[in-house]
């Protein structure tokens, strides 16, 4: 090999890497700005006050389900919390119990965040504790559809203390005590 070839074709490939460089810059700051432009635009949007409803970071989800709410095919509920203040949050028409606990999980992390800053909160315990009541009948059934419940449009969802029932409870002490009662059993024979 000619070591002035080789020399040559090195030279080559730097000066086309330097010039896709400017290229690739000029690419990434038009790319940064257009992101820029668009977030500046986002913001203006959401501030305008017919937008009120739009979460501040909207996922595809909230803002199909706020198409849907203006079609019709949603339904908008205010969660009414033990302290008398409320939220509201939008459902679709076919949504279950467990959807609304999510969406009512969903809202409440964000009122969280935005006033008091990261927090973390134990929604086991409160579906242990508290269930959601629609006219005085508890929704504890998280399969059920909310409009077999009676829930439509602008309905209200109370939060009520609840107290589990033993039947409810998957694991009793009466499971435990039939499988050492069967080993005390055995240990006798």
């Amino acid at each position: 090999m000619d070591p002035g070839k080789s020399f040559s074709a090195a030279e080559e490939e730097a000066t086309d890497s330097v010039s896709t460089k400017p290229e690739e810059v000029a690419a990434y700051q038009s790319s940064e700005a257009k992101q820029a432009k668009l977030q500046s635009m986002l913001a203006a949007l959401l501030d305008d006050p017919i937008l009120a409803d739009v979460p501040r970071k909207p996922s595809l989800a909230d803002v199909d389900t706020l198409i849907n709410l203006e079609l019709g095919s949603a339904m908008r509920l205010t969660v009414v919390k033990l302290d008398g203040t409320s939220f509201d949050v939008a459902m679709l028409n076919t949504a279950t119990v467990k959807d609304l606990k999510m969406a009512i999980r969903k809202k409440t992390d964000e009122i969280e965040q935005e006033k008091m800053g990261h927090r973390h909160i134990s929604w086991k315990h409160i579906w242990d504790n508290y269930c959601l009541t629609h006219q005085n009948e508890k929704l504890i059934d998280d399969n059920s559809v909310l409009s077999s419940n009676g829930i439509c449009n602008n309905s209200k969802v109370y939060f009520s203390p609840h107290v589990m029932s033993r039947v409810y409870r998957k694991h009793s002490r009466r499971r435990k005590h039939r499988f050492f009662h069967g080993l005390h059993r055995k240990i006798k024979l």
